[in-house]
C-alpha cells in the first residue's frame, strides 16, 4: 500500500534550502511559491539515491528513455498517444516556451497571454523577442466568487472572441496555461478545439503550458491540447514536466512535446544546447516519477483535495468576506480579498501584519488587483494557522 504523502513538522521544513524556506524569516508561514511541503515520492528518492551512489552525475543522455516514460504516462492518464521521439527534454517549462517562441515567431510579433496569469509569462514573451498582448480570461459570474461555492469552471473561460480579435490584429502566438495558474481552470475540449481552429485560421501557434496537468482533481477531465485535433497538432507545442506534481522544481527537467512535421521541424531549429542543458538528476527523477509514481500521485491528489476541503471550511468560519472558487487542478487557491478593505495588494499587509507570505495578486496582471494566491499543499496545522493569522489581519 502506498504511503500517504505527509508534510514534516515546521522545524524540519525550515531546514530545507529551497526558495520557499529561505526567502522569509522563520516567523513567516511561506505559502507563496508553488512548492509542496510533502515528502518526495519514494520511487523518486530511490532513483536519485542510486544515481548519486553510482557517481553517475555527468551530462544527461538517452532522451528516448524519458520520452517512453512520458508517453506511457500520457496514455495511462489522459488517453493521449505520444510518439516518444516527439518528446524532447530541457531544463524547465519556461525554457520550453521561450525556445519554442524563438523559432516560431518573428521579432516584435504579438503573443497573447490571458491574465490573471502565471507572472513569468509577462517576461517570457519579450525574452523570446515578442510583444505581450493581453486578452484577460472571461469572468462568467463575478458575484459568485464571493460565495466560495463556485468552481473555477463556473467562474472563468477563455475569451475566444477577444483571442480572435487579437489574432486578426496580428498576434502570431498564444501562451495557453492549461490547467490555468492561478485560477485552477481546466480548459474544456470545445474551447481547445476552437482555439486550435482560430490559430490555424490566422497563421498563429499555440504553446500550451501543461505543467499542472498531472494534478487534475477527481472527476475532472484533462484534455491535452495536442490531443484534440489534427489542427491542434499542426499549430501546437506542449510543455510538460514532473516538477509540480512530484515536487521536483530544482531538479531541472521539462519536456517539449510536438505532434506534427511542422512542429518537429521547428524544434529541430533550436540549438543543441536547449536539450543538452537538461540535468541528469532531473531526467532520472522524471523517468521514475512517470514510470512508477502513479500510486503516490493519486494519493497526493487525495491529500490536496482534503486540503481544499479544509480551506473551504476555514474560509467560511474565519474569512467569510474572502471570495474563493475551488480549482479543478493543482494546489493553488486564488483568493479574492476585494471586500476586505486590504487594497489592491492584500498580500502586503498579510505579510507585514500576519506573517503569512502569499503570492501577490497584482503580479498576475491588473486582473489580480485585490487578490492573492495561496499554496494549500501543506499540513492541516499550517493551513489552519495561516488562515487564523490572515483573519486577524482582516479583522483589524
Amino acid at each position: 500500500m502506498t504511503q500517504r504523502p505527509t508534510a514534516p513538522p515546521l522545524d524540519v521544513l525550515r531546514r530545507r534550502t529551497s526558495a520557499k524556506w529561505r526567502t522569509y524569516p522563520d516567523d513567516v508561514l511561506p505559502l507563496f511559491i508553488a512548492e509542496m511541503d510533502y515528502q518526495l515520492a519514494p520511487v523518486v528518492v530511490d532513483a536519485l539515491t542510486a544515481q548519486v551512489a553510482a557517481s553517475d552525475l555527468g551530462y544527461a543522455a538517452e532522451p528516448e528513455v524519458l520520452g517512453r516514460s512520458f508517453a506511457d504516462f500520457a496514455q495511462r492518464h489522459w488517453g493521449w498517444t505520444v510518439a516518444p521521439d516527439d518528446v524532447r527534454p530541457t531544463t524547465d517549462v519556461s525554457v520550453v516556451l521561450v525556445e519554442a517562441l524563438r523559432v516560431l515567431i518573428e521579432p516584435g510579433d504579438g503573443v497573447i497571454i490571458t491574465p490573471p496569469i502565471y507572472p513569468p509569462f509577462f517576461d517570457i514573451v519579450p525574452e523570446a523577442g515578442g510583444t505581450v498582448v493581453q486578452v484577460p480570461l472571461r469572468v462568467l459570474d463575478d458575484e459568485a466568487l464571493g460565495g466560495r461555492r463556485a468552481s473555477a469552471a463556473d467562474m472563468w473561460r477563455l475569451d475566444l472572441d477577444g483571442i480572435a480579435e487579437a489574432f486578426a490584429a496580428g498576434a502570431r502566438a498564444i501562451l495557453l496555461c492549461h490547467p490555468h495558474n492561478p485560477v485552477g481552470l481546466v480548459h474544456p475540449r470545445a474551447d481547445l478545439e476552437a482555439l486550435a481552429d482560430l490559430a490555424a485560421e490566422h497563421g498563429a501557434v499555440v504553446l500550451s503550458d501543461e505543467i499542472h496537468a498531472p494534478l487534475v482533481h477527481r472527476g475532472v477531465e484533462f484534455v491535452p491540447f495536442l490531443s484534440v485535433s489534427e489542427t491542434a497538432r499542426e499549430v501546437g507545442v506542449a510543455a510538460h514536466s514532473a516538477s509540480k506534481a512530484f515536487n521536483l522544481a530544482g531538479a531541472k527537467c521539462a519536456l517539449t512535446v510536438v505532434g506534427s512535421n511542422q512542429m518537429r521541424a521547428a524544434v529541430d531549429r533550436q540549438p543543441e544546447e536547449v536539450t543538452y542543458r537538461t540535468s541528469i538528476l532531473g531526467r532520472t527523477a522524471a523517468e521514475a516519477a512517470y514510470a512508477e509514481g502513479d500510486e503516490w500521485l493519486a494519493a497526493t491528489v487525495d491529500v490536496v483535495e482534503e486540503s481544499f476541503d479544509l480551506l473551504e471550511r476555514l474560509l467560511a468560519q474565519r474569512l467569510p468576506t474572502v471570495g474563493y472558487a475551488r480549482p479543478a487542478a493543482s494546489y493553488l487557491a486564488w483568493l479574492d480579498f476585494r471586500r476586505t478593505g486590504l487594497g489592491d495588494d492584500p498580500a502586503g499587509p498579510i505579510l507585514a501584519d500576519g506573517r503569512v507570505a502569499l503570492h501577490r495578486g497584482p503580479a498576475f496582471g491588473a486582473e489580480g488587483n485585490g487578490f492573492a494566491r495561496l499554496n494549500a499543499a501543506c499540513s492541516p496545522e499550517v493551513l489552519t494557522e495561516a488562515v487564523d493569522r490572515i483573519a486577524r489581519v482582516v479583522e483589524g
